[in-house]
């Protein structure tokens, strides 16, 4: 018997003529910023690619399999924006069964083939909302047959922290980060949870006053306030170390994922000063380079998740990295780009619009984050 040992992270973007699992109208559940389609998108092209891992088969996401396996568990995504923008795409993804206009029955995808279905074959439910906290920031729903939960916990930082800005990243002050307390938003339902997927990494870039010990140690950009420029890699360094150890001696005895942070395309600026993400086609391997911030965000979290998986299979805690960066890395084509907001360019051709490269449109390359996980 030859044990096949395979690297699902290591592969290429092939095309996909089958397109994706499910459609905007398919899945209510899009938010809006990620709805590339409604906004008025008009290339399609980013939606019919799919991730080949290059020494094995990676089969497809299988709905109905995913919720028999998870019958009577609970999911939480763990972290920031991209966590929100992942429970998206597995919700739609577990709720594929949609109408196609103009034919009576719907279709769904079955092993990767779009299959018409009898009318009594309606096989996979829709998940229910059945709580959000005030802001709307953490969300959790329900698949009743199943008796299976899903959760999104907003947590940017992991740590204790209190940020002052808006839905559009424009802040007020700088965000009071203690770098020596977890955040209790998550530790507090982490052992009633069955599976993880935790991360974070963006929010680290941000300017930010660090406190231990309730004492300010330092910060990251600000001047004028008599700290020591301490530095964001300071402050990762610390965080993730102190969430790992917290895991690794936690006893769980679920499956804890740890997923590295994912990269951003902007190109000719950054999120604040004009940088855009005009392709349209995957790149190769090779072709693109990740940006230095990025590298040096990865570079901490797999110095951190390799110190911490040691200490965490001694104490039986089942702990797994997913290190989607270079999948990512080379879909320079799958952001919304202008189209975060609806029909960016419907009363002016060549408006100045806001460009969204870090966040994922859906359906788009994120999906195949799913098919990775189920096969993990």
């Amino acid at each position: 018997v030859v044990i096949e040992k395979c690297d699902l992270f290591t592969g290429d973007w092939v095309p996909n003529p089958s397109g994706p699992t499910y459609t905007n109208e398919s899945c209510p559940l899009i938010e809006g910023h990620q709805n590339c389609m409604r906004n008025g998108r008009p290339d399609s092209g980013y939606l019919h690619w799919k991730w080949k891992p290059r020494d094995c088969q990676l089969p497809c996401f299988n709905a109905e399999r995913f919720l028999e396996l998870m019958r009577n568990k609970a999911w939480a995504l763990i972290g920031d924006s991209i966590s929100r923008n992942h429970v998206q795409s597995l919700l739609c993804m577990l709720a594929t069964v949609f109408g196609v206009p103009g034919l009576n029955f719907p279709f769904y995808h079955k092993n990767c083939v779009l299959v018409q279905l009898d009318e009594e074959e309606f096989i996979v439910e829709r998940p229910v909302e059945v709580y959000h906290d005030e802001q709307y920031k953490s969300k959790r729903w329900h698949f009743a047959s199943y008796n299976f939960t899903v959760s999104n916990i907003w947590s940017p930082f992991l740590v204790k922290a209190a940020v002052f800005e808006d839905n559009d990243g424009v802040s007020t002050a700088e965000v009071q980060l203690h770098l020596d307390k977890l955040d209790k938003t998550w530790t507090d339902p982490y052992p009633s949870l069955d599976y993880m997927i935790i991360s974070t990494g963006k929010w680290f870039l941000k300017a930010a006053i660090y406190h231990e010990n309730d004492t300010e140690v330092g910060c990251h950009i600000c001047p004028g306030k008599n700290l020591t420029e301490l530095g964001f890699v300071y402050a990762y360094n610390k965080t993730l170390h102190y969430v790992m150890d917290f895991i690794a001696n936690s006893k769980h005895k679920g499956l804890i994922f740890f997923r590295t942070s994912t990269p951003d395309h902007f190109e000719n600026g950054e999120w604040h000063n004009g940088g855009s993400c005009p392709k349209t086609t995957p790149a190769k391997e090779g072709e693109v380079e990740i940006k230095d911030l990025s590298r040096i965000l990865h570079n901490v979290e797999l110095e951190e998740f390799e110190k911490a998986a040691a200490k965490a299979a001694d104490n039986g805690v089942n702990l797994k990295l997913l290190d989607f960066t270079n999948l990512l890395l080379m879909r320079p084509d799958g952001h919304p780009g202008p189209y975060r907001q609806f029909q960016p360019f419907a009363e002016n051709q060549t408006a100045v619009v806001q460009n969204d490269c870090l966040h994922w449109c859906l359906p788009g390359p994120m999906d195949f984050w799913n098919d990775v996980i189920m096969e993990m």
